[in-house]
């Protein structure tokens, strides 16, 4: 009884690997984050850049995830060299901060078995080949929409994308992400994690 007990104990927790060999995993998931309600939750608290007035930020790329089909590989081993502080802050443009391409780098990019520079320009190749939606870069103001509506948004402007092929995240009542799923060589690929 015990030992079935403690099985069903891990089997619920969602999978999550530490130190994983570099290279090892099924697909990316490339996760954008919508910055006004990352700001609005926590940006302005922590008086991140990314939240200045002039910076204009809609959907920025909060990271490239490593992905097996059942959890994730992250702070994983291998040779690559860390990148630098210039290579980090060459990636603002679309991630809002180098320390945020840093922590990504750190926790998920050396996953990918690809050098930092060769990760980087992967992360902006498939932040580029995904249309954001126009109507989200023309917000002025705060509306309150449904999930549905924001994925919907992401499928008409992406024709060769998929309803299992993304997912929209919330966070107190606001959306956080749209996660795409991507295989390796950025194509679309199913989904296989819940949201």
């Amino acid at each position: 009884m015990f030992r079935a007990l403690v099985l069903l104990m891990f089997t619920t927790l969602p999978a999550m690997a530490d130190g994983e060999r570099a290279g090892k995993f099924d697909y990316y998931v490339m996760a954008l984050s919508w910055t006004p309600n990352w700001c609005a939750l926590e940006g302005d608290r922590k008086k991140s850049d990314q939240c200045d007035d002039d910076t204009g930020f809609g959907f920025t790329l909060h990271g490239l995830w490593p992905q097996f089909n059942v959890g994730w590989p992250s702070y994983c081993r291998g040779t690559a060299r860390a990148p630098s502080r210039r290579q980090t802050n060459a990636m603002t443009d679309i991630m809002g901060s180098g320390g945020l391409a840093w922590h990504q780098w750190k926790k998920h990019g050396t996953c990918s078995g690809l050098s930092a520079n060769a990760f980087f320009q992967l992360s902006r190749d498939a932040y580029s080949s995904v249309k954001r939606p126009d109507v989200f870069r023309k917000m002025e103001k705060t509306y309150r929409v449904p999930s549905k509506l924001v994925k919907n948004a992401f499928l008409d402007a992406n024709p060769d994308m998929s309803a299992e092929n993304i997912q929209v995240t919330c966070k107190n009542n606001a959306i956080q992400e749209v996660r795409i799923c991507l295989d390796k060589s950025l194509k679309y690929t199913r989904c296989t994690f819940p949201v």
